[in-house]
Order: C-alpha cells, then structure tokens, then sequence
C-alpha cells in the first residue's frame, strides 16, 4: 500500500496498522486501472461539479479548474462550458455566524442547480470544508439540502463525509480521523485543531463527531460507515451495496488512506448518481480531484507560474493565520528573507479611537516599502484585550477575525494600478477577502500548486486590471512544514 500513497509512505502506514482501533491489519489497497477517467465517464458529459468551498484553500488538489470568488451566473456558465467540468465557489462561510453560512450556501445551491437544469445539466455538489473538522458542518449541510428540494423536489439520499487530505497526513481508518503533527498520525481530537474556539470538538471517531455537532438529533449507530474492507475487499460493488438503498440524507462516513480507496468510493457513487441517486458530499480536499476525474499533476515550475508573463517589481506576503504552524514558517521566513515587516495591530484595528489612523498608516508603509523590497504584512500574533474588543462590540472570535481580515483589505486599497509583481496569502479568509476585496479577483483559474498536493497558484482571470495574471498564491494555515512559506517565497521570488 505505502508505494502507492503519495503522503503516506514509511511510518504512517505501520501506525495506522498498530493503533487504529478495528483495523489492526489493514487489506491491501484495491487499484482501478485507469479510475479517475472512468469516474469521469461514469459521470457523463452532461454533469458539473460545484464544490461550495468554505474558504479559499479547498482547491489543494486540484488543477486546471476555475474559482469564483463571489457567486455570479455569468461568471458559473463560463466555469461549466466544458462537459463534465468542475468549479469552486468560495464562501468564506467558516468566518461566518452560522445563520449566515446556511445562508450563502442555500443562496449559491438554488442558483446554480436552477441555472444547470435550465442548461439540461446535471449538478453534483460537493460541500469542501477543512481537513481537520472544523466548520459549520450541519448548517451547510441542511441548506444544501433545503436548496436542493426546492429546486429538484427531492432531498439528497444520503452525506458522504470524506474529509481526507492525503498530502498533509489527514486520513480516515477505522472510522477515526488522524492528522499527521511533527511526522506521527495523532486522532484529531487530540490537537490543536479541535480545541478552535470557534469550532472546536471532542470526538476523533467520526460516528461520535457526527453524533457530538448534531447537538443530539444523531446517535452515534445512526451513522453509516464505507469501511476500507468494503473499500479494498468489496470494490466498486460492494460500495454501490452500502450506498444504493440509502435515502433521507444518512450521514456515511467514508474511510480512505490514499486516493486509490477514494477512487472506488468515487466510481460507485457516480454510477448510482447516473442512474438516479443524489449525493452530497462534505469533504476535505483529496475527494474533490477524485470526483471530478482530474489527473494528478507535479508542482509548478517557475515558468509554469509565470505562464510566459513574468512581472516587475517587488511580492506581497500576507499573513493572517495564527495556528502554531504559521507562526514557526513565519519565524523561518524571517531568518532567510530580506522581508519589509509591516504589522497590522488587531488591538488597534478592534479600537474605534484608532482604527482609521492606523490602517491608513500601515497601508502607507505597505505602499512605501513595495517599491524597494517584498514585503511581509503580518496581524499581530497576540489576542486583543476583551475589554477592547467589547467596548467595539466585536466579542466573539469571528467578528474579531473579520473585522480584521477587512481592515487587511482596507491596507490594500491604495495598490491599485500598482499591484505587486506577486501575492502570498496565508490563512484561509485572508485568503479569500484580499484576494476579492483588496485585489478584485472574483473568478480565477487553479494553474497548480507550490508543492505535490498543496499550496495553490491561482491565475486571476477576472480581477482589476492591475491583478489579470498576477500569481496568488492560497497557503492555507495548516499545511506544510516550517521551511514552507520561506520556500514558496523562494519560488515566487527567484520566478519573478
């Protein structure tokens, strides 16, 4: 099995092997030859994947697919002229309250499912949240739910819940989810991630997760499992056995250690989909290129960055993650780069006596600085005083992550017609809001990624003038190792 996984070679294999509970000896892993075009074919010319991502740094996996910033029915009939294509829709939903991620997610669905029917396609929708459990995962899915018997006058028949990223050691075995932390497979609930203040857990299992965020309408038995026996020793049929008397949107968890058992899952479902069944899927990144038949590709070049067009002038880094990861890259990146540092104070920008003052003064220092050197615009990495953050009414974690993400944006305006050469973007809605609100990109094309499987270039398609082709790179807070986001400086600056 370990030859044929991309990110889980060596070590990784023999601890699943000793610690997942129910699978001490694991089945050898089941090929399809020639799978992901099969999945495609089963899937036909006549279906479109929209993956409703809940923040920017979903499309890891993939390539040659377009991203929308900002819903739109011009910008999505151009994404889906192509037969069997896919598409990101981004909704930033994970900085949102939950009353208005169901929302977004209930608006974009009903859209795009009325807009595909009248075009006589077929739309499969892929909920993409993040590898490490953390999002509105019931709302989201109730809404694209609601959206979907509005439109069609059905309900999906069942949830697959894959929530693997294979590259960043993010796996499902034994219905237990683990994330690979300094080179060990640890169960999620265990780590940093599950203690988020905002979307935090308990449960590693993922019966018992499901169970635990459905604030007790879900027992734990009422979650179905696709176990990696059905996977590698079933195969394609025995999967369609699982799947194929489902209704009533049942919650399946789907286990997976590398793309191969996602294939057959892949393969199974889109042949009952072609015969009348309807899936939604809440994953992580590695079942979206899977689904959509994509092939895997090797990291960019730096001619492949720069697609022939290479720009003047100085790169932008702009970090807005705080996990401990980030903070160790950000100390790397530091100590190998000559970085104009510039901070963006979240005390000052949560104060109303001196937020306007001291966005207009680090947005001058970030103009200024551009002209001589990269620059690194970083939040503050400590937490604002409550009693700071009260007084402005922003209390709680999200507002306080959005009203700085948009004083981020507020810095950029004054780049434009002078945008930098390229822009690094860290964290998954600082991502999102300066690449639509500081740099107006509101559709995008995904040309690859830095490393095998992660951190994504996106080449803005439909953007202000000044950021058409501008390499932006989308590095999710959660990936890579310390010597990352001093790497991918490197490839972006040696390019340029």
């Amino acid at each position: 099995m370990g030859q044929n996984s991309r990110g889980l070679r060596g070590p990784f294999v023999g601890q699943i092997d000793a610690e997942a509970p129910g699978e001490r000896t694991l089945p050898p892993t089941r090929t399809i030859a020639h799978g992901r075009e099969q999945i495609k074919a089963a899937g036909g010319p006549s279906r479109r994947i929209l993956v409703v991502d809940d923040d920017a740094t979903g499309s890891q996996a993939v390539h040659d697919v377009s991203i929308l910033f900002a819903f739109d029915k011009g910008q999505l009939a151009e994404a889906f002229a192509a037969p069997g294509a896919c598409a990101f829709v981004l909704t930033n939903s994970r900085s949102l309250d939950r009353q208005q991620a169901s929302a977004a997610n209930r608006d974009i669905a009903t859209a795009a499912l009325a807009q595909c029917r009248a075009a006589q396609q077929r739309l499969t929708i892929v909920s993409r949240s993040d590898s490490t459990l953390r999002g509105h995962l019931f709302a989201e899915v109730a809404a694209l739910n609601e959206a979907h018997r509005s439109v069609l006058g059905k309900e999906f028949d069942a949830v697959l819940l894959a929530p693997a990223y294979f590259e960043a050691g993010r796996v499902t075995v034994g219905d237990t989810h683990w994330a690979r932390i300094s080179g060990q497979l640890v169960p999620v609930g265990e780590t940093e991630f599950a203690r988020d203040a905002t979307f935090g857990y308990v449960s590693s299992d993922l019966r018992e997760f499901v169970a635990e965020k459905s604030s007790g309408e879900l027992r734990p038995s009422d979650v179905m499992s696709i176990n990696l026996d059905d996977i590698r020793v079933g195969g394609v049929e025995r999967v369609a056995e699982v799947l194929s008397p489902l209704h009533g949107m049942r919650f399946v968890i789907v286990n997976g250690l590398e793309y191969a058992d996602y294939e057959v899952v892949a393969l199974a479902a889109s042949h009952l989909e072609a015969a009348g069944k309807a899936f939604l899927y809440r994953t992580g990144p590695s079942f979206v290129p899977v689904l959509a038949g994509l092939g895997e590709s090797e990291p960019l070049s730096g001619v492949e960055i720069w697609r022939g067009q290479r720009r003047a002038g100085h790169g932008l880094v702009v970090v807005g993650s705080h996990t401990a990861l980030t903070n160790r890259q950000l100390d790397n990146a530091r100590s190998h780069h000559s970085l104009t540092e510039v901070e963006l104070d979240a005390a000052k920008v949560a104060d109303d006596r001196s937020r306007d003052a001291h966005v207009a003064d680090v947005a001058a220092r970030v103009v200024n600085a551009l002209a001589h050197s990269d620059v690194l615009l970083v939040t503050s990495r400590s937490v604002p005083d409550r009693a700071v953050t009260s007084r402005s009414g922003q209390g709680d974690d999200l507002a306080l992550a959005r009203l700085v993400s948009r004083a981020l944006t507020d810095v950029l305006a004054p780049l434009r017609g002078k945008e930098p050469a390229w822009v690094i973007a860290k964290g998954g809605i600082t991502s999102h809001d300066v690449a639509l609100r500081g740099f107006g990109i509101q559709r995008a094309l995904v040309i690859g990624q830095l490393g095998r499987g992660i951190i994504s270039v996106f080449e803005p398609v439909s953007a202000h003038p000044g950021s058409v082709g501008m390499p932006y790179v989308v590095f999710a807070g959660n990936v890579g190792n310390e010597e990352s986001l001093s790497d991918a400086i490197d490839r972006l600056g040696s390019a340029a």
